[in-house]
């Protein structure tokens, strides 16, 4: 969720501005987060992977489509800015 709603590498016009934690938005420990169910899959014939790395690419999918869902606009580009969602909702006409 932290990168689909915050995080973007920030820059002027001659560098990047976002170098450290303080300037690179994320998620913070105590912010609001809906409760997530996790459901884990048992397959000793299959190859080991990651357990968590894969969600990265479909929570924001996910959040497109409810965004979508809700008000007809699409919003391609992560993260969902308020100004991305206003634009996809002005574009929609």
């Amino acid at each position: 969720m932290s990168r689909a709603l915050y995080e973007e590498v920030h820059w002027s016009d001659r560098t990047i501005t976002s170098t450290d934690w303080r300037r690179f938005p994320v998620y913070h420990f105590g912010d609001f987060l809906p409760k997530v169910e996790t459901v884990l899959i048992n397959r000793p014939d299959q190859q080991q992977m990651g357990a968590g790395e894969t969600t990265i690419t479909i929570v924001a999918a996910a959040i497109a489509n409810a965004i979508f869902d809700a008000t007809g606009a699409r919003v391609r580009q992560v993260p969902f800015t308020a100004a991305r969602v206003k634009a996809a909702l002005d574009a929609r006409a």
